[in-house]
């Protein structure tokens, strides 16, 4: 006898006698004491009929409400007991066609399928691996979609914090960060292509801008002659405003401002062992600092001497001045620095200076502003000298004409 054959005997006997009993007693509950063996398939609904197919299906449950609930009896303290149900779709008119897992004592629908999800859009892979949208996840988490893979992060305000929604996401033109809640603005973005390392943090904080090794706060890299900082401006408002500023402790020790309307060019350089501030907007080298420490300037040299700014103010006897003009040593010499260019200049040594007049921050500097000072000092009294001079000259030449 064939096992198709066996089945339909087990269903046709099986059937006779679930009609003898429900003559005797309609619908009545039927309780079995010891395990229960069904050498066959199973339908459970209130919709099965006698010649069921089942296909491959080893139990099918079959009515417009369908769902299996398992319910944990555990009484003793410290075992679980939460139950559970898997819902297959809703009952409700027009509802969703989905499955779910419900955990009954929270209650909530903790997992749900809907009906009509394209394949793969959820797959967990022999290597622990999980795909979205695909059957070959070669990632611990692998998303596939033909337009911009997304992962939304989404803080709802359910905790008392305000309302936030991030995007993480990517595809063909950038990978970025977009701002959701905010004008969906994408404060962050990479294009393909971009190097290794194009942006690099350490594990002590330093950034590296081109490497991975970062020996600074920030640290940039290029090995192809494009290592540039630019700092733009662009709101289309010719004013007044600073472009770059430098603190050490909180005090402001440099800063580049462009104080005009109409906008200047500053290039600040190191060229041929020289440091450089030139207009960019007009000819030639504003100033040149060289590594001999030679400074250069295209205009004349303005030192503050604004009698608001001074105090001590003692007037000097130009007589004296005069006289330690002419006791002061002065040299023709050449900077060591300078011994391979051949320059040479005249003037004092600082040290006799120092010794002669007392002034300046040291005795190995003289400042422009005390040589000037000097000289003018002693040009008033060769003046009165000279004028006294004339006088005389002139009262003998009367007395000679008498």
């Amino acid at each position: 006898m064939t096992k198709l054959k066996e089945r339909m005997l087990r269903n046709t006997a099986f059937a006779a006698g679930a009609l003898a009993i429900s003559a005797s007693a309609a619908f009545a509950d039927q309780v079995f004491f010891d395990d229960v063996i069904v050498d066959g398939s199973l339908c459970v609904g209130l919709d099965c009929v006698n010649g069921e197919v089942f296909g491959f299906n080893t139990i099918i449950m079959k009515e417009n409400n369908t769902r299996l609930r398992a319910l944990d009896t555990s009484a003793s303290s410290g075992f679980p007991t939460t139950d559970w149900v898997l819902l297959f779709n809703e009952s409700a008119n027009g509802g969703a066609n989905k499955f779910s897992v419900q955990d009954l004592d929270a209650p909530s629908l903790i997992f749900t399928l809907e009906g009509g999800a394209p394949a793969d859009s959820l797959y967990v892979d022999d290597g622990g691996r999980v795909g979205f949208g695909t059957a070959s996840p070669v990632v611990e988490l692998h998303a596939v979609d033909g337009d911009t893979p997304t992962l939304r992060l989404e803080q709802d305000g359910s905790s008392g914090f305000s309302s936030q929604t991030w995007d993480v996401a990517g595809n063909e033109t950038n990978f970025f960060v977009r701002d959701v809640t905010n004008s969906s603005t994408l404060p962050f973005r990479i294009r393909p292509t971009a190097p290794t390392s194009s942006i690099d943090i350490a594990g002590d904080g330093d950034v590296g801008i081109g490497t991975a090794s970062p020996s600074e706060a920030l640290h940039v890299l290029r090995t192809n002659g494009s290592a540039k900082v630019l700092i733009e401006e662009n709101s289309g408002t010719e004013a007044a405003r600073g472009l770059l500023e430098m603190r050490n402790n909180g005090t402001t020790f440099f800063s580049l401002v462009d104080e005009s309307a109409g906008g200047e060019t500053w290039n600040i350089q190191s060229n041929s062992g020289e440091f450089r501030f030139t207009n960019a907007t007009g000819p030639g080298v504003e100033l040149a600092m060289t590594t001999a420490g030679d400074m250069t300037i295209s205009g004349s040299l303005t030192q503050n001497s604004d009698k608001h700014a001074k105090m001590a103010i003692v007037p000097v006897d130009p007589y004296t001045i005069l006289q330690k003009v002419a006791e002061l040593p002065v040299s023709s010499w050449t900077y060591k620095d300078n011994a391979e260019l051949g320059i040479r200049h005249i003037g004092p040594m600082a040290q006799d200076f120092y010794a002669a007049f007392g002034t300046g921050a040291s005795d190995t500097g003289i400042s422009s502003l005390d040589t000037s000072g000097v000289a003018l000092a002693a040009i008033k009294a060769l003046a009165s000298e000279n004028a006294e001079l004339k006088s005389r000259l002139a009262s003998l030449e009367q007395k000679l004409a008498d």
